[in-house]
């Protein structure tokens, strides 16, 4: 009897080790890839290394007009994705119920559109945006093809946080004599809040590492925009262009990499400390 209850607790040991080795795996490839970067750049990170411009090329100054380019983009991208994204997410949760074709041929667009290459983006804004809307080289025909990248992730994650709500809500708001649109955004909307953020954060990472789309459409200008019809350089292109293409320039190439990180994770926690605030009230 004492054999056989090892033997079935063998099968729990080896997949709870599995488990922690896979974590423990991934977490260290991840402290290996931050821990490299900032001991390359955190030297040349300085506060006059974000507040001047870019010198020879990048090698010297530092990346102000840069992250103006990139705060720009992505404003453009979120106020552009959130109402579409909100809305579509609103109507394949709650209005497609009786449509089940409907829902369904939405939601595998969808899918197919999370899984085209960014570069097929980037030739899309090029064509549309820049050329046919007469855009050119913008921050708007940039944020613009970001919308379009972002717009999957952040309808479906909204969809499942409106689904993933028990239906004991929306059938006691029609009890209490309350109309579809108070119920959705009373009831429905901040709870299913977290899931809107998820759908955020995953657009906004997407968003703030974008390479090949931004190429097409942004351009590579480093300088300061004077409109949102400039060009402008965001932080992942200076990384790429001072990594590939400017000898010399790897040291302020890794601290763009080291405070593209730092913005990624202040506007994630911003994502987080705002769902916690709503969720308290």
């Amino acid at each position: 009897m004492v054999s056989k209850a090892i033997s079935k607790k063998w099968p729990d040991r080896l997949l709870s080790w599995a488990t922690w080795a896979t974590a423990s795996g991934i977490t260290a490839i991840f402290l290996w890839i931050v821990l490299s970067i900032v001991g390359q750049g955190l030297g040349q990170l300085s506060l006059n290394f974000l507040l001047s411009e870019p010198i020879n090329a990048g090698r010297e100054g530092g990346i102000a007009p840069i992250l103006v380019s990139t705060l720009l983009i992505l404003g453009v991208c979120l106020v552009i994705a959130l109402p579409l994204g909100l809305a579509t997410a609103l109507l394949l949760s709650e209005f497609t119920v009786s449509d089940q074709r409907l829902g369904s041929w939405v939601r595998r667009s969808l899918d197919f559109l999370a899984g085209v290459p960014s570069i097929v983006f980037g030739l899309f804004g090029s064509v549309f945006f820049s050329q046919v809307l007469g855009l050119g080289f913008s921050i708007l025909s940039g944020g613009l093809t970001l919308a379009c990248m972002v717009l999957p992730l952040l309808i479906r994650a909204t969809e499942e946080g409106l689904r993933s709500q028990p239906a004991s809500y929306r059938q006691g708001a029609a009890a209490l004599g309350l109309s579809k649109t108070t119920t959705l955004f009373k009831i429905l909307l901040p709870a299913a809040l977290p899931g809107l953020m998820v759908g955020v954060v995953l657009s906004m990472g997407r968003a703030l590492a974008e390479t090949a789309a931004l190429i097409f459409t942004s351009g590579y200008v480093d300088r300061f925009p004077e409109s949102l019809l400039d060009s402008g350089r965001v932080l992942s292109i200076h990384i790429f262009d001072l990594s590939m293409n400017v000898p010399g320039g790897d040291g302020n190439a890794a601290a763009s990499a080291l405070v593209l990180l730092g913005l990624l994770l202040g506007l994630n926690g911003l994502a987080a400390l705002i769902t916690l605030r709503w969720s308290a009230r």
